[in-house]
């Protein structure tokens, strides 16, 4: 008797969360690419477009642990179609701002902190994903394909977003962003599932091969033997829950460590999502094409840099251990992205320090996957709120590095500001010496497994 073929359902709602994480970057570079013609139709300067660039960081930030809480409570389906949504309403909103408007500072400012409160879910979600459907041995590449939509979102922006403004002006560009986020969250609820118990089209074996590798707290993911199988009635769901031990979370050493790296991380990561695209057209005189061309080279090795980093971490771990695989591939890539960033930016050729400066932006997101990876592990249960807790510090980082970036090039010239992102990325590597990656946040509760056995 043969038997049916195994499935991939999971790598099939990866590569749909890949389009999302392509279509959020979207929505959130869009801004930068288009703020000269908005800072020229408002009258805003520098300082005021860096305050709108940082208020969608701090409704990115501040909602986070929101965001993180609502995944590990709803799932990540119905959490991450409705962001899409959202997201998608305040882009279009972004683009309604009459010119007329009283302060059309405050209302940016305004949407722009909706539409990061929205984008909030897109990462703690997906986490809570793959904490829920990804074995521990296959999360660096799975991680890494999420997060190659960040380079290929923002890679394509300046070229998209550059012809849309060229040829129906930039408030069209906007709409246009707005209804592919729409048509992407649509097709995700429609086929994602929170567990891959909950699938229809989940085979078996891969089911079987799933929970194998799952880290996840013992009373969420081991089903007793009457409910086994395929359907709701084995969903994780059905089982017992906990609440986020968010002291526990608060104390962890590793969870802060991360978190700290992971501000470095952002500081660094925002200065090509904010400001590069300008910089190269004000401050190193290329005209409004090369500017978009070379401006999509830091994001294509973001793209490239995220999987790759993914492959080797995973396999590094199955030969020497999550300490080597995840947290070493970690601290190499800020490093070599510090070393990009004080080199590139002394650089005298335009094109030459673009292209510099985007080996450092691909050195950076190698260590992407590590990040989102070991906080699956530790977190475990919890995984959506300790990612997010993490994530917060990027965004902060990133909130930072979209004010303070114009205001050190004001005062100091740019180089500093490269140097400064470039002091702050050897930090990022030094943290992760701190980081644990074998022990989870869910081993105290490890005996709530077996009063669950002993019940059924």
């Amino acid at each position: 008797m043969n038997r049916p073929p195994a499935s991939r359902v999971r790598w099939l709602l990866v590569s749909w969360i890949f389009v999302l994480s392509a279509v959020a970057f979207l929505d959130r570079v869009n801004i930068s690419i288009a703020g000269r013609s908005i800072a020229a139709e408002y009258h805003l300067g520098d300082v005021q477009l860096g305050s709108i660039f940082s208020s969608f960081l701090l409704g990115y930030a501040f909602f986070q642990s929101i965001a993180g809480w609502l995944a590990d409570q709803l799932g990540p389906r119905r959490v991450l179609a409705a962001g899409v949504l959202w997201w998608g309403f305040f882009t279009a909103l972004s683009a309604a701002v009459p010119i007329t408007v009283a302060s059309p500072l405050l209302a940016f400012v305004i949407i722009r902190f909706l539409l990061g409160a929205g984008e909030a879910v897109m990462y703690p979600a997906s986490n809570q994903f793959v904490a829920r459907w990804i074995p521990t041995q296959e999360r660096g590449i799975a991680n890494g394909l999420i997060f190659a939509g960040v380079g290929v979102g923002a890679g394509f922006t300046p070229p998209l977003i550059t012809w849309l403004m060229v040829h129906e002006g930039w408030r069209f560009s906007f709409w246009v962003c707005a209804l592919i986020g729409v048509a992407a969250g649509t097709v995700w609820f429609l086929a994602a599932r929170d567990t891959p118990e909950q699938h229809p089209r989940v085979s078996a074996s891969e089911l079987a091969h799933i929970r194998a590798g799952l880290t996840l707290n013992p009373a969420d993911h081991l089903v007793p033997p009457a409910v086994t199988g395929t359907g709701p009635a084995s969903s994780v769901e059905a089982l017992p829950k906990t609440n986020v031990p968010w002291r526990r979370i608060l104390s962890n050493r590793s969870v802060l460590s991360m978190s700290f790296s992971y501000f470095c991380f952002g500081y660094v990561a925002w200065i090509f999502f904010s400001w590069f695209y300008i910089y190269l057209a004000r401050v190193r005189g290329l005209n409004l094409k090369a500017s978009a061309f070379y401006a999509m080279l830091p994001f294509l090795a973001m793209a490239v840099g995220c999987p790759l980093g993914g492959l080797v971490s995973d396999w590094l771990t199955r030969r020497a251990g999550k300490r080597l695989g995840r947290c070493g591939i970690g601290a190499f890539g800020a490093a070599v992205a510090a070393a990009f960033l004080i080199f590139g930016s002394n650089v005298g050729s335009a094109r030459l320090a673009s292209v510099i400066l985007a080996g450092g932006a691909g050195a950076l997101y190698l260590a992407q996957s590590s990040f989102w990876s070991v906080s699956a592990d530790i977190g475990s249960t919890f995984s959506g709120s300790v990612s997010g807790l993490m994530n917060m510090g990027a965004q902060l980082g990133g909130a930072l590095t979209a004010s303070l970036t114009p205001a050190i090039a004001t005062r100091y010239g740019w180089t500093a500001s490269f140097l400064v992102a470039a002091s702050l990325s050897i930090l990022g590597s030094l943290a992760w010496l701190a980081v644990d990656p074998d022990r989870s946040l869910a081993a105290p509760t490890a005996g709530i497994a077996q009063r669950v056995l002993k019940e059924v």
